[in-house]
């Protein structure tokens, strides 16, 4: 079915030729490629237009003229959570994936990155010069959006959130100024945009904390799945009470066999413990011995550079079509665990190609010292269940399935929800304690009372009634 892209296109024409030439409108030749995100799922996006800043002073001539077209901005570098964004036919779609730089003060250990940069660029570049980054699971995912989501890594329960790192923002606000937020700058905004995401500005540039090590104890243990119930028991009951200087996840994984997939996994129904030690040799080796005492088929544990550890997970690179959901647990008790074996494990219909926990607790549990909105993640496991939709039919499937997964644990749920991990609508609220919440729109009402900005998951100014 064809679109009509009329009144938008007539409403958006005055953003054209701006950065250059490089703004997208409905029906440019250009306009389709430009909209779509990273999960390739979300075809739904139609944007007024599509606009390629360079500098912090073309993303304010757009703030300012996509607000006096009355329209909203919301801001993308990668796009790997863009399914709430919903509707976009009155919004501004920046793209930031050509603001890309790294600046290592390797003396104050402070990174400095511009607003499209990708992960592995970042930690590449700080180990050249003997430092690791709170980097994620994936090397393209953009430094941005997971920083300024909350950001959990391979070493969270040791060192927290990459959120909580950050130590200044550069942010283009509503009314076009360009502004920097710290601690002890703009303060409101510093703490909301560490947590809050996009709803405050378009952040340009973020500066955040490294870290003087190069390597961990690192590395995967792999079993067969009909081992899944023996090993998922063992490692949830491990994991509670882990030393914080570990962090793993768990994952029944059913690869598909695809070229670009190593061939021991590759096609395979597996369970997959990974993670990291942030330890000694012998110390690691003592908190991984009652995973090891289960026999794994494969186990890659060792010393490695930390910069290894941002392709462990083996995430998928480069646009990817996905569908997903997701759940803070509060706790995984036998039920729990019984329950989700009944829908991931052998011998259930699952098609999900990832059923994931992720370990909680350690310095994730307590408010960090000068925290952002998300100070820290209340629980013990995060849980994430996720179907490759390579067709439409599978897609439906998928989403059917990943959310049958996590409702099966909804009895075990603390109530909260880790919104980088939401790749679909929700109560933003859930992101967030209650005080934290209220801060957060008071500091919108504040910096944007009439929602310039929308992040992915929204945050409202509040309204008098």
């Amino acid at each position: 079915m064809s679109i009509d892209y009329g009144a938008t296109r007539t409403t958006a024409e005055a953003l054209r030729g701006m950065c250059g030439g490089a703004v997208h409108l409905p029906g440019d030749p250009g306009y389709d490629a430009s909209r779509m995100p990273w999960n390739v799922w979300v075809s739904s996006l139609n944007p007024a237009a599509v606009a390629y800043p360079r500098t912090a002073a073309e993303v304010s001539e757009l703030v300012i003229a996509a607000r006096a077209a009355g329209l909203q901005v919301t801001t993308q570098a990668t796009g790997h959570n863009a399914s709430p964004l919903g509707d976009l036919s009155e919004v501004v779609l920046i793209k930031t994936s050509a603001m890309t730089s790294v600046e290592i003060d390797q003396d104050l250990a402070i990174a400095r990155v511009g607003a499209g940069t990708l992960w592995l660029d970042v930690v590449e570049a700080a180990a050249a010069h003997g430092l690791t980054v709170l980097h994620g699971s994936s090397p393209d995912v953009g430094v941005l959006g997971y920083s300024l989501g909350g950001g959990m890594g391979w070493y969270a329960r040791e060192l927290g959130l990459q959120s909580n790192a950050l130590t200044g923002a550069t942010i283009v606000t509503a009314d076009g100024s360009t502004v920097h937020a710290s601690a002890t700058e703009n303060a409101d905004l510093f703490w909301a945009v560490r947590g809050g995401g996009g709803n405050y500005g378009v952040v340009t540039e973020v500066e955040f904390r490294t870290f003087g090590f190069t390597d961990a104890y690192g590395g995967m243990l792999v079993w067969p799945w009909e081992q899944a119930e023996a090993v998922l028991r063992t490692w949830a009951a491990w994991a509670v009470d882990a030393p914080r200087s570990v962090t793993t996840s768990f994952r029944i994984l059913q690869i598909p066999p695809l070229p670009e997939i190593p061939e021991p996994v590759r096609g395979r129904n597996l369970v997959v413990i990974d993670g990291a030690v942030l330890a000694g040799d012998a110390q690691a080796e003592a908190i991984l011995a009652p995973l090891r005492a289960l026999r794994p088929e494969m186990d890659t544990f060792a010393r490695v550079p930390t910069a290894t550890l941002v392709r462990l997970h083996m995430d998928p690179e480069g646009p990817t079509p996905a569908v997903s959901a997701t759940s803070i647990l509060a706790e995984l008790p036998a039920a729990g665990i019984d329950a989700l074996l009944a829908q991931t494990g052998p011998g259930s219909d699952s098609k999900l190609t990832v059923m994931e926990l992720r370990q909680l607790g350690g310095a994730l549990a307590v408010p960090a010292e000068g925290a952002g909105a998300v100070a820290h993640m209340p629980g013990q496991f995060l849980a994430f269940a996720l179907a490759i939709a390579a067709t439409p039919e599978l897609g439906e499937l998928g989403d059917q399935q990943s959310h049958q997964a996590i409702e099966a644990l909804a009895p075990w749920a603390s109530g909260r929800d880790y919104l980088n991990f939401a790749e679909a609508s929700m109560d933003t609220s859930r992101g967030y304690d209650e005080d934290a919440w209220l801060r957060l729109r008071q500091v919108k009402t504040a910096w944007d009372p009439s929602a310039v900005f929308i992040g992915n998951h929204a945050i409202p100014p509040l309204r008098e009634n």
